[in-house]
């Protein structure tokens, strides 16, 4: 397979990945209704490690016994999901999901920020650059500047955010370590560790046995498990393989055109009068983000 067809197909994992993750604001804003942050979290990363193991067993692969292995396993769980997932839950109490979107969709300027003062493990450009820049731009055209008038309002809960934000970033840049697995490996082993730390939390805080959820808290905690979590961290780990921790963050982007579009389709949301030129930015952005550098070797 050449290099064309073969990044179209990573760039349209990319846009799977995106529509999964754009989705699960809105699944996160309707499971906190009636299921608290930690044990929504808990649950989530429950069942979708169960998922994973179910398949891996399927296909025949098998989790690693190095210690080491399951200490990095633990270091993103906690980066990845622990952290960010309870964090955008909790914010979401009392932050709409679509400026929730928003404001995680900072997450490849982080990541490229990181890379470029820390780890130095990509290549820092003005290709790059120019997409941190267009994909700004394009969002704030989307949503429209009067969007954000919202900012300021809950500040306490649009920092954890934000602070998830910048997790998520970390989680990308480490993320790299494991190139040599398979992917449903690496997003296997994080939820199982993700819900070994959060299970035992949920049992003293919020006493889930005492909880009366509603039905359609539960139908979206089992679509933000299956879909947005189990299946969509599979993609996740591949693309950090294919595409790099900069490139596979990109997606975040492409979150808020989604979000918008979902809703105007199912809502009856309107969009910005500048959407369109705000869209362009953003696919620019991407592919600006994405396109591997001409290479000097064969």
């Amino acid at each position: 397979m050449g290099e064309r067809p073969l990044m179209i197909k990573e760039l349209a994992l990319l846009l799977v990945l995106a529509t999964l993750w754009g989705s699960s604001y809105t699944f996160i804003k309707v499971g906190v209704e009636t299921i608290p942050p930690v044990t929504l979290i808990a649950v989530r990363t429950l069942i979708a490690g169960s998922i994973l193991l179910a398949v891996m067993a399927w296909q025949g692969v098998r989790l690693p016994r190095d210690p080491k292995v399951w200490r990095q396993f633990t270091f993103q769980a906690v980066m990845n999901s622990v952290v960010p997932f309870t964090l955008v839950a909790w914010g979401e109490q009392e932050t709409d999901a679509g400026l929730a979107a928003i404001l995680n969709s900072t997450t490849p300027i982080f990541t490229f920020l990181l890379t470029a003062l820390i780890t130095r493990h990509e290549p820092v450009t003005m290709r790059k650059m120019f997409g941190v820049a267009a994909g700004l731009l394009g969002i704030c055209l989307i949503i429209g500047m009067e969007a954000l008038n919202g900012l300021g309002d809950q500040l306490g809960a649009q920092l954890a955010i934000v602070a998830a934000t910048i997790s998520y970033a970390g989680a990308a840049i480490y993320g790299k370590n494991f190139k040599g697995l398979t992917p449903i490996v690496p997003a296997a082993g994080s939820m199982i560790c993700g819900a070994v730390i959060l299970l035992p939390v949920s049992l003293v805080v919020d006493r889930p046995w005492t909880l009366s959820p509603s039905l359609h808290s539960i139908g979206a905690l089992i679509c933000l498990s299956v879909f947005c979590t189990a299946i969509a961290f599979t993609i996740y780990f591949r693309l950090m393989q294919t595409l790099g921790s900069i490139g596979t963050t990109s997606q975040a982007y492409l979150r808020v055109p989604i979000g918008v579009g979902l809703g105007m389709l199912f809502l009856g949301e309107s969009l910005a009068p500048t959407a369109l030129v705000g869209l362009v930015c953003v696919v620019a952005a991407v592919v600006a983000m994405t396109m591997p550098g001409r290479s000097r070797k064969a």
